[in-house]
């Protein structure tokens, strides 16, 4: 497999890295087909199906760093297959890594025993499994109105996979973390082609490092982390945003005082008191803005698209319904544009951090049938029927409506 690396950046034209990328396929959208309604309708004239390596094709946002988001009928079943898991970097430098001499230096001024971790010294770790949703901070910004910068992402930024590893708190625990540690420090391989591009580096409070379910992963979905996922091992945060899983690993600093750098400091942030965000990261909240942390409950229609066409009488309609990890306790579908409420059937549970199978029956009718859909989580927080306007476009939980059809 070819990574997109600094030789590719610098020494090829676009068409070049593209064949360049391991032989990855590129072809047009046919009239946006896979695009969410509602994204910049400028997102259509770039945007186009392509095949990373081991991949399956997913929409291309961008390809220096690659951003690749999974087409909606790739979000049907509660565990993501690993080839059709979405891709996002923010830097475009991404090595090849052999595992043979991979190695992740635990450290920083809050461990008391340094140490280095080969691939070999991580499995040796108790081996802990976590089913979770891995979504970008920026899932659903193409669908803010006013439109608003940054990747123009739909629906598909976002996967739920089995992650298996090592605890985070036990490597630290052999490091020797100390009791003034407030943050834990993650660094990637992945880096920048530009000296001015700040490495991306990001850190999560001790605690969130600590919990039983903060893992660094060797596995997903029962198999080896994909290159473009994380190979050979990544941070797993169940509950949080995907800007903190990093991925490809290499160094682990527990640390006494509050991280800095672009990416903690200005970057990642949401108006303070906007969300109602019970896991905060205090180290790292100003007077205005706070980190973006776990994400709000949401729910999604995978069965169908906006303007499908069925035919009238029953017509099951299903998709995906999660949360930061409090669990969905309910998932309502309306059919009157929210006069009326009516409980969806709940699928299986795979555990309080992984999407949660929904289906309603619905009998349609000839003509147009609307359908909304609101999830609710155990501790009562729903989703909202308009936009919580934020300029980098984070938490869009808003209540899906589509039309069916009947014809």
């Amino acid at each position: 497999m070819i990574p997109i690396n600094r030789r590719h950046f610098l020494g090829t034209s676009a068409a070049a890295s593209v064949a360049l990328l391991g032989g990855m396929n590129r072809f047009a959208l046919a009239a946006g087909a896979n695009l969410s309604p509602g994204v910049p309708a400028g997102v259509g004239s770039i945007a186009s199906m392509a095949t990373l390596p081991g991949k399956k094709p997913l929409i291309m946002l961008a390809d220096r760093p690659p951003n690749y988001e999974a087409p909606l009928e790739y979000l049907r079943t509660p565990i993501t297959p690993n080839d059709q898991f979405f891709v996002r970097y923010h830097l475009a430098d991404i090595p090849e890594i052999d595992a043979k001499t991979y190695k992740i230096k635990v450290g920083g001024d809050g461990a008391a025993s340094p140490l280095e971790l080969t691939l070999d010294d991580l499995k040796k770790f108790p081996a802990v499994e976590v089913v979770a949703v891995n979504q970008c901070s920026g899932n659903r910004r193409g669908l803010s109105n006013p439109h608003v910068a940054g990747v123009e992402w739909g629906y598909g930024a976002m996967g739920c996979a089995r992650w298996k590893g090592a605890r985070v708190k036990d490597i630290l625990e052999k490091a020797g973390i100390k009791k003034d540690t407030i943050e834990v420090a993650f660094d990637g391989a992945d880096g920048p082609v530009v000296d001015k591009t700040p490495d991306f580096i990001k850190s999560i409070p001790a605690w969130k490092a600590l919990d039983e379910s903060t893992l660094i992963a060797y596995e997903m979905n029962g198999q080896p982390l994909p290159h473009f996922n994380g190979f050979p091992a990544r941070l797993i945060v169940p509950g949080w945003t995907g800007t903190y899983w990093m991925k490809h690993v290499v160094s682990i600093n527990a640390l006494t005082k509050p991280l800095g750098g672009f990416w903690m400091t200005a970057a990642y942030r949401v108006p303070l008191g906007k969300f109602p965000l019970i896991a905060r990261f205090v180290s790292q909240e100003t007077a205005v803005n706070t980190p973006i942390t776990e994400m709000v409950v949401n729910s999604l229609i995978t069965s169908h698209r906006d303007g499908a066409k069925v035919k009238p009488g029953k017509v099951t309609v299903s998709g995906m319904a999660w949360d930061g990890g409090y669990g969905i306790s309910s998932v309502q579908v309306s059919t009157d544009g929210g006069k009326v409420w009516t409980a969806a059937k709940l699928g299986q549970d795979l555990g309080r951090y992984a999407l949660r199978p929904w289906s309603f029956e619905l009998t349609a009718r000839k003509g147009k049938n609307t359908v909304m859909v609101n999830a609710t989580n155990k501790l009562g927080q729903g989703q909202t029927s308009e936009l919580i306007f934020n300029p980098a476009g984070y938490h869009n939980n808003v209540m899906q409506n589509i039309a069916l059809v009947g014809a």
